[in-house]
């Protein structure tokens, strides 16, 4: 079995962006608003904050009380939306539930809402403007064309049909022309949809949805899932059970986490080569 190393991956994509980067006239900014002090956003916002500087990318950490009031967040966001040279800003989630988080998602210019969490930005991208992609969604195909299987041919079921990765994973590789099958909490034949799925994307965020038992040997598996279990982070596969029936499978952590950072940062310098274009 092969354990795709999102990492190795990871790595390649930072590398890449560190020479695009270069060739830009000017520094791209990126920003990450936090609110509060959750321990596992922190490390998050630390890791991003980390590869970014690597590429050569000015990191902003914006930090805020979690007593701060919708209101007043969606100011101090409008604010960074005007830092000069601003090419990526994001909110960090989950946010306390006091503040309104589609409220604060959606005073992000879209221009910079590499997150694709606004609902302009998301709109552009159901409607093919693929500039910036959903980093999670845009990490999934990353890994799929590493693979360099001939995916017309291939079964593709993915589990679930959240906003952040298993709709717009679906659109993309619909929009390829492939053989997508979807599954959520409400379909019925989700089991012999497994059995039938050659590939199989999980990101329904509940621990242990695959086994072993349930897919068909030589399936090739990617846990795109994050949930919290014991207090560490796992993914919706259990590794130990599916290891000996797949082809190959992405672990959590290590797997699909470090490309979803680098696609998040290559967000960033598409903005900022755009904005370069329109400078010139």
């Amino acid at each position: 079995m092969h354990i795709i190393d999102g990492r190795k991956i990871a790595s390649d994509i930072i590398s890449q962006l560190k020479t695009e980067v270069t060739s830009l006239a000017f520094q791209p900014v990126f920003c990450d608003i936090l609110v509060g002090d959750n321990a596992v956003s922190v490390q998050y916002v630390n890791l991003k904050a980390k590869k970014a500087t690597e590429c050569g990318i000015k990191f902003l950490r914006a930090d805020f009380s979690k007593e701060i009031t919708t209101e007043n967040l969606v100011l101090e966001i409008q604010k960074l939306n005007q830092v000069k040279n601003m090419c990526g800003l994001i909110v960090q989630l989950p946010l306390p539930k006091k503040i309104e988080a589609r409220v604060a998602s959606d005073i992000i210019d879209p221009r910079v809402d590499v997150d694709c969490i606004g609902q302009a930005r998301r709109n552009s991208f159901y409607e093919g403007d693929f500039e910036i992609i959903p980093p999670t969604a845009a990490a999934v195909v990353n890994i799929l064309d590493g693979l360099k299987l001939d995916l017309r041919k291939k079964n593709i079921l993915i589990m679930g049909q959240g906003e952040l990765v298993g709709r717009p994973l679906s659109y993309l590789l619909e929009h390829r022309g492939l053989n997508v099958n979807t599954a959520d909490k409400f379909t019925a034949n989700t089991g012999e949809l497994l059995k039938k799925a050659d590939i199989i994307i999980s990101a329904a965020g509940k621990p242990k949805l695959i086994t072993g038992d349930k897919i068909q040997p030589g399936a090739v598996i990617i846990d795109a899932g994050t949930a919290e279990d014991g207090g560490e982070i796992v993914g919706d596969v259990d590794f130990e059970s599916v290891k000996n029936v797949a082809s190959a499978i992405s672990p959590v952590p290590g797997g699909v986490g470090p490309v979803t950072v680098a696609m998040l940062l290559r967000n960033v310098i598409n903005v900022a080569k755009k904005k370069q274009i329109i400078r010139q």
